[in-house]
């Protein structure tokens, strides 16, 4: 039953395709005979990555835009087709991260995150599962969340080291995943699959930032996970090539935990 996981012929949005995980879901999936599309700003390495395979193109796209997402999601629609697969691995930010902890939060940029980052996510998940139905596609499309949507931040981690807890953070993964639910929900009746993945964490950089992960926190996080370690990005790519294929195709509405076992204990 192998031949369930192949997705030939298909057409796949990646929308953060150039981010740390978006890079390794787009190598993966380029194994296949798939036309990939990557939705990004990263012009520089979305040249790079769409060099490699002649079925991999790019569209720069900003979810930070203040024009019409859905004129320009609709012309990349004329361009490229209705996409048979949507993967939004994207993490969208305002350009000001400061005061994001309880302790000193700006309410200007809680409503900035929430618009810029849930809000996007679902206005973007809902215009491309609208274009599937009216173009009959029996389509699959995957959004990210995070183990700190269904979990409250552990404090601990954090002592000692330059990093804290975020209050946006917590508020938007929690949100896309019961968004994910309700859109599984009504889009079921017409073969349209929605589903979630919420990674633990992840080796390379910190949320919203390019810096490197503290070394102290990596300490403290590994004691909690049971397999010790942080994920490596191409872990969380190939739960997408399963919930994208026929392999998954009784699965919707789902939110797929990829954390070494965070969550159990």
């Amino acid at each position: 039953m192998l031949e369930k996981f192949i997705i030939n012929k298909k057409i796949c949005y990646i929308l953060g395709g150039c981010g740390l995980i978006g890079e390794h879901v787009v190598e993966l999936f380029s194994r296949f005979n798939v036309k990939i599309v990557i939705l990004d700003i990263d012009k520089k390495k979305a040249k790079e990555i769409s060099s490699k395979n002649n079925n991999i193109f790019f569209e720069y796209f900003n979810c930070n835009s203040k024009k019409d997402l859905t004129i320009k999601i609709n012309n990349i629609f004329n361009e490229h087709g209705c996409p048979h697969i949507f993967i939004n691995c994207s993490h969208p930010t305002p350009k000001k991260l400061k005061n994001k902890s309880f302790a000193n939060l700006d309410k200007d940029l809680l409503d900035d995150y929430v618009k810029i980052h849930m809000n996007s996510s679902a206005w973007i998940a809902r215009v491309i599962a609208e274009k599937m139905f009216r173009s009959k596609i029996k389509g699959s499309l995957i959004l990210f969340s995070s183990i700190y949507g269904m979990l409250g931040q552990d404090m601990n981690i954090y002592n000692n080291t330059k990093m804290s807890e975020s209050v946006p953070y917590s508020l938007i993964k929690g949100g896309i995943i019961n968004y994910v639910r309700q859109m599984a929900s009504y889009y079921g009746k017409y073969n349209i699959r929605v589903n979630c993945i919420s990674p633990g964490g992840l080796q390379g950089h910190v949320k919203d930032s390019k810096n490197k992960q503290d070394k102290l926190f990596i300490k403290n996080y590994n004691k909690k996970v049971p397999i010790g370690r942080l994920a490596k990005p191409e872990e969380i790519a190939y739960s997408t090539l399963f919930l994208a294929s026929n392999a998954s195709s009784y699965i919707t509405g789902h939110n797929l935990v990829i954390d070494g076992g965070w969550s159990i204990i």
